[in-house]
This record gives C-alpha cells, structure tokens and sequence, in this order.
C-alpha cells in the first residue's frame, strides 16, 4: 500500500480530522481574499485591502462551521449562510464569507436526495444572490455578484454529482455481492439436489437387490434339506442379486468421484432397454411378471430413461416385498402422444402391510422423480385388492426442448 492510500485511508477513519482541515484551508482562502481589491487602478491588486474585525470574526466562525458539515449539513448551510448574509450587508468593501457558504451547499448536495437539492440550492442562489445584488455599493449587474450565483451554482451541481456516482457505485457493488449470494445459493442447492438423487439411487439399489436376496434365502432355507437342488438354485440367485447390487453401488457411489479420477464409472445408467433384465430378476425370485410395452423405437432422454427404469423396479419390488408369494405384476410401457406412461399392477393380497400411497421413502422416492422432470405420479390400492402405479413422463424435457429436435 502506498504513502497516498494509507494517508486516505486513515483519513477516512478520522472524517472529523479531514473536516477541520478543510475549515482550516478554506479560512486561509479567505483571509487571504479578503485582500484582494478588484477595484484597483491597475485592475485586481493585492494588499490594498485589509479586513475589519466584523470580517474577521465572519470568517472564523464560518470556516469553524465546516468543521461539523457532515453531521448536520442543513444546519451548517443556514449558519454559513447566515454569516454571507450578514457580510453582504456589513461589509464594505466585502469579504469572501460566501465560500463557506458554497462548501456547506455542496456537502447538501453530496449527502441528500435531488429534490432537496434542487430546493434548497435555489433558495440559497437566491436570497445570497439577491442580498449581493440590493446590499452592496457595487451595481447589481457587477461581476462579484454574478459571481456569487454562478459559484453557488457550481456547488450544488458538483454536490449532486459526487451523490450520483456515489449512488452509482454503491449500486454496483450490491448487484456483484447479490449475485455472489445467488451463486453461492444455486451451488448449495445442486448439492443438496445431487445429494438427495444420490440418495434416491441408492434406496432403489438396496431396497430391489436386498428383497430379491431376502426372498430367495428364505427359499433356500425352507428348501435345503428336501430339494438340495432347488435350494442351490436359490443361492445362485442371491449370489447373482449380491453381485448386481454390488456393481450398481460401485457406480452410485463412484458419482461420488472426482472427473478425473480415472477409477469413475464409465458404464451408462441403466434404462428401459435393460427392462427385460429387470423383470428377469423378479421372475427368479418366484413372482409372476408380464410385461406389455408400445414405446419400441422411442427415443428417450437419459434422466426420463432412468427415471422410468426405477420407478417400474421400486414398484415391483413393494409387490415382491407387500403383495405375498401368490401375487401377480402387470407392467405396461405406453407411448402417448409427447409423453411415456408407467404402469405396475398387482393384485396381491397382503394390502396390510402395504406403504399408504403417500408414505415410505421408495414412493417419495418416485414421486420425486416423476415431478423433478414434469412428469406426474399417482400410487394407491386398486379396487378389489392390489396395487397400482402409474407414472407420465415427457419424452422431452426441459433441456431436449431447448436444443431442439434431433
């Protein structure tokens, strides 16, 4: 930091210190105004003047006024306007009390609003004006007291001038801070966002592959001593539902990775073409699923392609885990129109330990979802037992929207 920036900056930090200095210096400009003749022989001539006493005293106690312009600015502009007007009329030959004046008028410009300024800088043109003009010896039209009107002037426009960029700059500096706090909150909103889909991903993985697991161990177990082989069966199921899992929590998790650690996770996030997978899965697990899809040849974004995928493997995993052992699933895949409807059925009977149709993560789950890509939701018993599920998904988001047909 330089000598000019510490001298400003501790300045700043004493603003009284600055005031006194510049009551100190306007003082010494007029005193040494005060003589000056602009009636000389030879035109402007120095040291032919000397100020009274009563010119003395004006000065002083107009520069001391100064000293406290920035707490009350309309109080130091009546009292140095006040000393000018006495000037005017004491005064002969006159002294430049009316500086002070100008200085206070400035300091009510820089530190009010424009239609303060306005007012109470004509009111002080005027009346400081018009006492130079009637008071004085000199003719009216005389240069000191066009002078007087045109300085006066002056110190209102440049105080209306340093406010306006003051304004300006202050503006400035609130838009780039408000814009930091936007920016600051939309990343902490994409954490808590990726947070929760992260989060989401993880409930469907768990809760999908540790059902399948739960039930072909209580197959393996009731099995195991009468039919050896189906019971090996069973294992190799769970066997084959632990090693999914596994694999689909090392790529939940690796999201977690940095971009450049090369260890990331390549493999795309699975969808409706892994849907017969899917169903396979459940299949072996003893529950009865049929599966009816129109949407061959449908084209879907990535997230609409997740989201589908999951929805349709959470629902049959509450029919697996709610519905009973004799329960069937329906899944249907439609294409209508601009959007992709979702439905899983049952028509199990264990509806007494079945999830309310608002409640439990794996619907909340779902739900959030369907409404993060504009989609809807719509869960509950069907009429004369079972489930039903059914989801609307746009095959055009918002952001395929906005790049426009492929």
């Amino acid at each position: 930091m330089s000598t000019l920036e510490r001298a400003r900056h501790r300045l700043k930090a004493h603003p009284m210190a600055l005031d006194a200095a510049l009551a100190a210096g306007v003082l010494l400009c007029m005193v040494a105004g005060s003589f000056v003749d602009p009636h000389g022989k030879d035109g402007v001539t120095w040291g032919l003047h000397s100020p009274d006493l009563l010119s003395l005293v004006l000065m002083v106690l107009a520069a001391s006024a100064l000293v406290f312009r920035r707490r009350a600015p309309l109080g130091v502009l009546a009292v140095t306007g006040g000393l000018s007007l006495v000037e005017f009329v004491t005064g002969d030959p006159r002294t430049p009390v009316a500086m002070a004046a100008v200085i206070a008028l400035y300091t009510v410009a820089a530190s009010t609003d424009r239609p303060t300024t306005w007012r109470v800088g004509l009111l002080t043109m005027t009346v400081l004006t018009g006492a130079a003009m009637l008071s004085g010896p000199l003719p009216w039209y005389a240069q000191e007291n066009l002078a007087i009107f045109a300085w006066t002037g002056i110190g209102a426009t440049a105080g209306d001038a340093v406010r306006s960029r003051r304004a300006f700059v202050q503006a400035i500096r609130e838009r780039a801070e408000r814009a930091e706090r936007t920016r600051e909150e939309e990343a902490r909103r994409r954490v808590a966002e990726e947070r929760l889909r992260i989060a989401r991903d993880l409930h469907d993985v768990v809760a999908h592959h540790i059902a399948l697991v739960n039930v072909q161990a209580g197959v393996a177990a009731h099995v195991m001593d009468k039919r050896p082989d189906q019971a090996k069966e069973a294992l190799g199921h769970v066997r084959e539902a632990s090693r999914s899992a596994l694999d689909e929590l090392r790529a939940t998790v690796g999201l977690l990775r940095q971009s450049g650690d090369p260890e990331a996770p390549t493999e795309p996030a699975p969808g409706l073409d892994r849907l017969d997978e899917l169903v396979g899965t459940f299949r072996n697990a003893g529950l009865r699923v049929e599966v009816a899809r129109t949407d061959h040849g449908t084209a879907l974004p990535a997230a609409v392609d997740l989201a589908a995928y999951r929805v349709i493997q959470e629902a049959l995993t509450n029919v697996q885990k709610h519905a009973g052992t004799a329960a069937k699933a329906e899944v249907s895949v439609v294409r209508v129109g601009r959007n992709i409807e979702i439905t899983v059925l049952d028509d199990g009977t264990g509806d007494t330990d079945r999830p309310p149709a608002g409640g439990g993560h794996g619907l909340l789950g779902m739900r959030e979802r369907v409404t993060a890509l504009r989609g809807t939701l719509t869960t509950g018993p069907r009429y004369g037992g079972g489930f039903r599920v059914h989801a609307i998904l746009p095959v055009e988001t918002r952001n395929t929207a906005e790049r426009g047909p492929a």
